[in-house]
This record gives structure tokens, sequence and C-alpha cells, in this order.
């Protein structure tokens, strides 16, 4: 009988798993067993883990060389004035950027054989060169000393712009897939045209082209051979090879002759070349600051820097477009003849009120412990007035002083020198000096002697009207001593000048340059709790009603405080606030200036005021370029498109719209202008009077006085000064704006309107010139104006339906007008300065 037969037990997956690998393994055993085959398994694993490390080390996180495509290298901006001209860079590296058909063909040989001479035969590493830095770097390790690079020219570039100058072997790893890699995506000729607009070559200066200026005062285009030798050579350290020690001198000729040599071997000059150019001396010029004049603009150049600044940041990180590295291109309305004028009349201004006042103290401190040379330079403090210096005293003896100067120079400050009296003491200045303290001194004789920058100061701004231009801005005596622009940062009172739009106000509220107001006593109600407060003139007197014209021209406290009352403060306020001088509570002290405002803001609204109420916002750019060319500001620039055609295409012409914004009645505006002009003729600024040309303007003085005031101009420019202590204090009973702030005006503006024509200022249309008494107001038929200058009888500006309807004959309004003066005249001189003193002591009107 057949046995039977056992089914075998099932067996599991996992099982049979390990049962077949350990078949496979149990097969491969007798393969490890060779020493080929072992070998070679662990040379691969140790291969896949070297390369796993080598990513991990070195290639990841590196930089995309193919950034480089669209990088940008940091450029300065340049400003041009208003006819084109670049007059100032804003720059923390000189660096002009040109394309590589720019620079000369010898030139870039010259870096060749000083730097990379197989630079169009490599893929980013000279294998050789890479081989013999190893060795000196093995030999070098532990001494201390910095092994040579072995880079090429591509390595470079991807140190200087991708991963940075640190020394160590890690870095030149990545520096050499990185110049692996941009082989791969960048020309030869785009790698050598980032390295020579890269570079640093000392002095500053960042790119070759910047180098030549540099070194040479040259474009590269005019650079000779040695001097081409000389700058390939700088990359390499450019403190190793400076001119100016003579052993940098004998470094820079030995290694400008071995390039000069190198170019030979190379095949790329003669012998003949290389000798003459070997025997040519360095031929390196002083070295210098940047090559636009540091001096020009000043105030104006750093309210430019400051707007630049806010619209599109300071460092490269803030943006594309930033101020020192965006290589900008900034159009300005900046007049450097006009500058010149305006800062000249400020600092004479000043000069001339300080004078007799004594020395107000040196103008900066150092510890000359530290060395008074590098702390002299490092203070930026100086001074570009006539002949004077910023010197710091390095010690003092009874007799003399010994002083220095920022280029290391010493003199000696005689005792005789210094024997201005020190406003803090009342002694001598020169007993007052001590070490550290900086000074300024000018020239006297074979020594020096001490001179004295004004403790007042103040700011000056001159604007085009109809664009909001400005042409000239000084914001105090030099901005090398103090960088805080009076023009433009210093909020001040400003007296009297505001009174134009107060009454400006009145005329909005249904007033006429011919109504009557009284000059006398006023009563304002305060409210429940504090009542009804009445004023007066102090001397008791008055001069009684007066025309609008007249208080306006005499600058009469009380009127323009009636007017005010009159009109509503409410709708005074938000006359001023239209037109930008300031947001005011409706407080009656706002009427006379009580309120803070900058010399810019005061310019800007009388220029609104010449224009016919339409107010232009002032600027100090027209527009700014990006480094291709393209206007990105202001926003909604347009080009004009067919305006520098040579011939006309026999289309419409190019118009331009009005640019903005209407603040005023263009007829109250002029009303207020033409009342402001009678200011000039027989009013507060009669000192300009003898100008001989249409112009509007009003004085201001602030109590104290602490602020003197003059804003005003012509149909075409408007500029306005003030003149005042930092912390403000008394300038003096004497000082008052037709005295001390008028005569600077004029000083400043008189040679720039020699050169305009003598324009009328332009009534709009609805305006009626109507002939009045003007003492009176009354009209005057069938009287021609006289030409002295205070007339009986004048031309004045109405609103349609607002002259006045009675009238007066010729003779009658001739004796009204004597006798009226000549009452006025007395009133005024008994009680003009006395109520300036009484609305002090009044704490203000509320």
């Amino acid at each position: 009988m057949e046995e039977a037969r056992s089914e075998p037990a099932p067996t599991s997956i996992a099982y049979r798993l390990r049962r077949d690998a350990g078949g496979f393994m149990d097969r491969l055993r007798p393969m490890f067993g060779r020493r080929l085959v072992r070998w070679t398994a662990i040379a691969l694993g140790a291969f896949l883990i070297a390369i796993t490390l080598f990513w991990l080390i070195f290639t990841r996180g590196l930089p995309d060389a193919a950034s480089l495509l669209e990088y940008e290298p940091p450029l300065p901006t340049i400003v041009r004035d208003i006819n084109g001209q670049p007059v100032h860079s804003y720059a923390r590296e000189r660096r002009v950027q040109l394309q590589y058909s720019d620079y000369p063909p010898l030139l870039i040989r010259a870096y060749l054989a000083a730097e990379d001479k197989g630079f169009f035969e490599h893929h980013g590493v000279d294998v050789t060169g890479f081989g013999a830095a190893v060795l000196d770097y093995a030999s070098k390790l532990g001494s201390g000393q910095r092994a040579r690079g072995g880079s090429t020219i591509t390595q470079q570039v991807a140190k200087n712009l991708l991963i940075g100058d640190e020394y160590s072997p890690t870095r030149k790893v990545k520096e050499m897939i990185l110049a692996w890699r941009m082989e791969n995506v960048l020309s030869k000729q785009q790698i050598l045209e980032l390295y020579l607009n890269q570079i640093f070559l000392g002095r500053n200066a960042y790119g070759v082209q910047a180098a030549a200026r540099a070194y040479f005062d040259k474009d590269v285009a005019d650079l000779k051979l040695h001097e081409m030798a000389y700058l390939a050579i700088l990359p390499k350290g450019p403190a190793n090879y400076r001119p100016e020690s003579p052993t940098g001198l004998e470094r820079a000729l030995d290694r400008r002759n071995w390039a000069l040599g190198e170019m030979e071997r190379a095949g790329w000059i003669t012998a003949a070349q290389r000798a003459a150019a070997q025997a040519q001396p360095l031929g390196t010029v002083a070295a210098h600051g940047s090559s636009f004049d540091a001096r020009a603009g000043g105030y104006y150049m750093e309210e430019v820097r400051r707007r630049l600044i806010q619209l599109f940041g300071e460092k490269a990180s803030d943006g594309p477009n930033s101020v020192y590295a965006g290589g900008l291109w900034v159009r300005s309305p900046y007049d450097p003849v006009v500058q010149d004028h305006v800062k000249d009349a400020l600092r004479s201004g000043l000069l001339r009120f300080d004078a007799g006042r004594g020395w107000s103290g040196p103008v900066g401190h150092i510890d000359p412990d530290k060395g008074w040379e590098r702390e002299l330079a490092a203070s930026y403090i100086s001074v570009d007035y006539d002949e004077w210096r910023v010197a710091a005293v390095i010690s003092r003896s009874s007799s003399e002083a010994q002083i220095g100067f920022a280029d290391g120079s010493t003199g000696v400050l005689p005792a005789g020198a210094a024997q201005t009296p020190y406003r803090r003491t009342g002694g001598p200045a020169f007993s007052a000096l001590k070490a550290g303290d900086l000074i300024v001194v000018t020239r006297n004789g074979g020594n020096w002697a001490l001179r004295n920058i004004p403790e007042v100061s103040g700011g000056m701004v001159a604007e085009e009207v109809h664009s909001g231009r400005i042409r000239a801005m000084q914001g105090g005596f030099d901005s090398r001593l103090s960088s805080y622009n009076r023009a433009t940062q210093a909020l001040r009172q400003p007296g009297s000048t505001i009174k134009p739009f107060v009454y400006a106000a009145a005329l909005d509220g249904g007033m006429t340059p011919a109504s009557i107001i009284v000059d006398g006593p006023l009563c304002v109600y305060q409210g429940a709790g504090l009542g009804q407060k009445c004023f007066r003139n102090f001397s008791g007197g008055s001069a009684g009603p007066q025309t609008m014209r007249w208080g306006v021209e005499q600058s009469r406290n009380l009127m323009t405080v009636r007017a005010a009352s009159q009109t509503g403060m409410d709708r005074v306020v938000r006359t001023i606030k239209n037109v930008g001088i300031g947001d005011y509570q409706p407080y009656l002290s706002f009427a006379l200036g009580a309120g803070e405002t900058t010399v810019e803001r005061m310019v800007n609204a009388y220029a609104t005021l010449a224009n016919q109420g339409r107010q232009q916002p002032s600027k100090v750019m027209d527009y700014v370029q990006d480094r291709r060319g393209k206007v990105i500001w202001p926003q909604r620039w347009h080009p004009c498109d067919g305006c520098n055609m040579a011939n006309w295409d026999g289309k419409p012409m190019p118009r331009f719209g009005f640019e903005g914004k209407q603040v005023m009645n263009p007829m109250t505006a002029y009303q207020v202008v033409h009342i402001a002009e009678g200011v000039i003729q027989r009013g507060t600024a009669t000192v300009l009077n003898d100008l001989n040309r249409p112009l509007f303007g009003k004085t201001g003085t602030t109590n104290g006085p602490t602020n003197v005031w003059f804003v005003g101009g012509s149909p075409d420019l408007v500029a306005g000064v003030y003149i005042g202590y930092d912390k403000p204090r008394s300038l003096g009973g004497w000082a008052q704006g037709g005295r001390v702030a008028a005569p600077i005006w004029k000083a400043a503006m008189a040679p720039v309107l020699e050169t305009m024509p003598k324009t009328p200022f332009v009534a709009p249309a609805g305006i009626r010139m109507v002939t009045i008494d003007r003492r009176s107001g009354k009209r005057v038929y069938g009287v021609w104006p006289g030409t002295d200058l205070k007339p009986a009888v004048i031309w004045e500006a109405f609103k349609p339906e607002t002259e006045p309807r009675r009238s007066i004959r010729k003779e009658e309004a001739e004796a009204q007008a004597k006798a009226a003066d000549a009452r006025a005249a007395a009133a005024v001189s008994r009680g003009r300065q006395r109520d300036a003193d009484f609305l002090e002591g009044q704490g203000g009107i509320y």
C-alpha cells in the first residue's frame, strides 16, 4: 500500500525574504573575500561619503553664479545744477561704471599680465597657480604669515562679489567652485567688466576709471602705458604702493616695472615700449577728494541728500535706488551764482551783527591725549570763509599757543593775536584757550590770528515764483561747522511777516484795501472764565482810523489784531494753513506771528501770493533718474514728446498744463501783493526802494526781539531771510526786520535782480484799478497818481463792486494827506516800540 504523503507546513513571506536574502549574501560573501572587490567597495563608499561631506561643507548655500548677470555695482549719486552741470556727489565708494568696450585693450592686458596671464585659457581656476598657493600655505602654516592667493581674476570676482574675503582654505574651495560655475554662465568679457568696475585700488577708488582719476586725474582712455602698469599692480594691496611715502614709491616703481616686463614676455608690448615706460617716473598726482567741489551747495546739497534718503533710502539694502549705491542722477534747480550771492550776503550780515560782541568760544573740542591729528581729521569740522582755517590747540604757554591743522602742519598763535574779549568771562580770549579746543584762525604774517564764528545765525531761501524751484539756500554760517539747516529745520516765530495772510483772510471776508481799521484800544471777550480783556497802546495815544494799506505798510499790531478779530480767527488760521505756513489754533496771538514756521515755508507762501494764489510745492529737485536714465521721481513725470524736434512737423505745438493748486482767490492774492508793494515804497522796508523795480515784501520782528525777518521779491523770484540765535534770546532792542534782515536780503538779491527784466505785477482778470486818496481811502476822480514816494493819490486794487462810492477832490486829498501823515508819524514815534512791549507783557492775545 502506498504510504500517504503529508503536506509541508506553510512558511511566512518574511521567512522567505530572509532566506532569499541570506542566500544572496551567501553568494556575495565569497566575492568580498577577494581583496580587489573589497577595496573597490570601500573606496566607492568613501567617495560617496566624501561627496556628501563636500556638498555639506562647501557647496550647500553657495550663491547662484547666474545672479552676476544682473549684478549692478554700487555707484554714487550725482547732482546736476540748473545748467545741467554735475556739481556734487554722494559717495562712500568712488566708482564710475564702464562697459568692457570702454577699457583700452592695452590696459586690460596690463591687468592680465599682473594678475592672470592665462585668463582666456583656463576655465576659472589655474591649476598650476592653485598648487603653488597650496604649497605656500602649507609652508607658512602656524607662522602667522598670510600665504599668497593664487586666485584667478574669475576667483577674485567670486570672492569680492559673492562670498567675501575670509582667510581660510574653506573659502578658497568655495571660491574655486563659484569660479567654475561663473565661467559656465558669463563670458570672459563680462567677467573682466565686473572685475575692472569693482576692485578696490586705494584712495577710496573702486574700479579702474575711478582709480585713473584718483591717481592721474585722467580718464582710462587717456592713460599712458606706464600709468596703466601702475594701476594694474594695485589690486594686490594699494597700501603697499602708496606714492606718498618713499618706501611705497620704491615698491611701486619696482612692481610697475615687473608688470611691464610681464607684458613684454607675453608679447603684448615690444622691448622698446617696455624700456620707455620703465624710464618714466610714477607720475601720480597728489591725493585729493572727490572731483566735485566739496564746498559747492553746502546746506543746499545736504537738503537734497535728506530728501533723497526719505524717498529711496541710504544703503544698498534699502533698495536698488539708494543714495549711496543706486547711481542716481539728480537734476536740481540749484543756481551756483544765486547761491554765492545768498551765502555771501548772509555771512556778511551775521558777521556785521556779531561784530564787537567778543569771542564766542571754540567751535569744537577733541581729546588731545588720543592724538590731535587723528582726532581733528575725524571731527570733520572745517570752515570755508575767506582764508580762515580750523585748528586744534596743542598746547598753550603764557605768550603763545601751539596749534595744528588737519593736514598735519603746525603753527603759532601769539597771545597778542587773541586779545578779543571772551564774551562769557570778559577776559582775553587767549586766556580761555586750552589744549583740545578747536578754533578758527587766519594767517597773520608768519603766525596766526584768532577769528570768531558768529554766535547768531539764520537762514535764507530764494525760490522761483511760478515753479517753486529753490534756486539757493543757506542754512547758517557754514555747513561744515554745523549741518543744522536754519532754512528748513529751524522753527521760528515769523512775527509781522504773517500779516499779509491775516489781511488776505480779511479781504476774502469782505474788507478792501481802503477799509478803515481803528488803530486804538481793543477789547476781546475771552470766555466766561477770563471775561473781557481790553488792550490799548501803551502810551495811551493812537493813530486813529487808518486804511488797511497804511496798517500793513507801518506794521501796526493792534490794527492787525482788530482786523483778525472782525474777520474771525477761524478764517485767518485756515488761510494760513492753506498756504502751507502752519496749522494753528484760532487764537489772536497767531495773527501777530506767534506760531512757528520755517523760512522755506514762508518763502513758498509769499511765492504763492506773487503767483496769484496758485501754490507750487517748493522743491530742491526737478527730477531723479536711475543709473539707466529712467525718471523715477516725480512718479507722475511724463516726457515732453516733440519738444526737442529739429524742425516743426506741422502738428500742434506741445502745451503744458497748469501745475500746483489754487489755494487763494487770485484777486485777493494780487490785492495783498499790491498793498505789500507799499511796504517797500514808504513802509518798514524802504531800504529796498532804491532798487527801483517792482518789489513787494514784509518785515517781521518778534517779541524780545528774538527773530528778525524779511520776505518778499519780484513777480518771478521771492526770497526770505531770518536772523536769530539757535536758542532764542534777545537780539537787542535796536534789532528790527527793516534794519537787520532787509539789508541782507538786498545784498543777496540786488545783483540777481539786475540780471532780470523789470516785470510789473500783473493783475488777474476782474481786478479794478481805482484812484483813491491814500490816507482816507476815498475815491478821487480826474487825477493821475503822483510819482513821489508818498503821493496823496494812488492806484488801488479792488474786486468788482467793492471800490469806494464816496469821492474827494484832489486839493482836499493833498491837504488831508499831509496832515494825516504828520499826525500818524507823531503817534507812531510815541507808541511803536511800546506797543510791542505792551503786547509782550500781556502774554499774547487769546
